[in-house]
C-alpha cells in the first residue's frame, strides 16, 4: 500500500490489520504516530516507535561532556527536542497496545536491504568527498554513542517478538569522538587528517538542527534495558574501525 505519513486514515487502517507495527519513518511526525496508535488501540499488539538519542544532546559544538545517560537518568531536553520527547512519552503511555520506544544512537554500517543512509556519517562523508578534506565541528571532542545497523535490525526483531508495554531503550554499543571518526573518514578516503569547521560554517552547510544536535553535540548513552529485557547482544563495537576498514566498500 502506497501512501504518506499524512494519510492518517490509511495508516490507521493498515495498523488495525497488522500483527505488529514498526515506525521507522519519522521520530517527529505526531500525526502519523497518533494514527498508528488509533489503529492498534485495544488490540494488545506491539508498536515499536523509533526515537533518537539527540533527545539528550547538548549544544557543545565540538566540545566534550562528562554527562552519560541511561534509561533511568532524568533529563530536560533542549527546546528543539522537546516535541520529540513528548511524542516518545505519548507512545509509551498509549493504552490497549504494547508500545516500545527504541532510541537509536549514531547508526553506522552499510544498508542491509533497500538503499538507505543514516544521519551523521553520510553527511561527513559527502562533505569530505566534495571538499577533498574530512571535517569535524570545532575541536571535534564531542562524543556520540554508536551502533551498527545489523545490531539495530536484530533489536527491532527482538522488540517486536517480546514487546513489553512501556519499554524505552537506548540503542548503543560503544562511543566515539567526532574528531576520531572524521580522521578515520579522511584515512579511508585517502584525504589525510580531518580539518576543523567553525560553527557558523557547519550551520550554514547543514542547518542548525543537524549541525548543532547531530554533528556538534554530545550524546553519550548506555543501553542497559535492551540487554536486560530483550536479551540483545550486539556484535559490532567500533564505528571508527568500521570507517577505516569498511566505509569504502560498496
Amino acid at each position: 500500500m502506497i501512501g504518506t505519513l499524512d494519510d492518517a486514515a490509511l495508516l490507521t487502517r493498515e495498523a488495525r490489520a497488522a500483527d505488529a507495527v514498526v515506525n521507522a519513518a519519522s521520530s517527529d511526525h505526531r500525526g502519523a504516530v497518533e494514527a498508528l496508535v488509533a489503529g492498534l488501540a485495544g488490540s494488545g499488539r506491539p508498536l515499536v516507535h523509533t526515537s533518537g538519542s539527540s533527545i539528550v544532546g547538548d549544544e557543545a559544538m565540538g566540545e566534550p561532556s562528562e554527562r552519560v545517560f541511561d534509561e533511568e537518568t532524568e533529563f530536560t531536553p533542549a527546546p528543539d527536542k522537546a516535541a520529540r520527547v513528548a511524542l516518545d512519552r505519548f507512545v509509551l503511555g498509549a493504552p490497549g497496545l504494547r508500545p516500545v520506544v527504541l532510541c537509536n544512537s549514531l547508526i553506522y554500517g552499510h544498508s542491509l536491504g533497500v538503499p538507505a543512509e543514516s544521519v551523521q556519517l553520510p553527511r561527513l562523508v559527502a562533505r569530505a568527498r566534495r571538499s577533498g578534506r574530512a571535517g569535524h565541528i570545532g575541536r571535534g571532542l564531542n562524543r556520540w554513542s554508536t551502533v551498527h545497523i545489523a545490531d539495530v535490525a536484530e533489536l527491532y526483531r527482538l522488540a517486536v517478538e517480546q514487546a513489553e508495554a512501556g519499554a524505552f531503550c537506548f540503542v548503543e554499543n560503544g562511543e566515539s569522538a567526532f574528531r576520531d571518526m572524521a580522521d578515520a573518514i579522511g584515512e579511508a578516503l585517502h584525504l589525510g587528517p580531518a580539518v576543523s569547521l567553525p560553527a557558523e560554517t557547519a550551520i550554514a552547510e547543514w542547518g542548525r538542527a543537524h549541525a548543532v544536535f547531530s554533528l556538534g553535540s554530545n550524546s553519550r548513552v548506555r543501553g542497559k534495558r535492551a540487554r536486560s529485557r530483550f536479551g540483545w547482544t550486539p556484535r559490532h563495537g567500533s564505528a571508527v574501525e568500521w570507517i577505516r576498514h569498511d566505509l569504502a566498500a560498496a
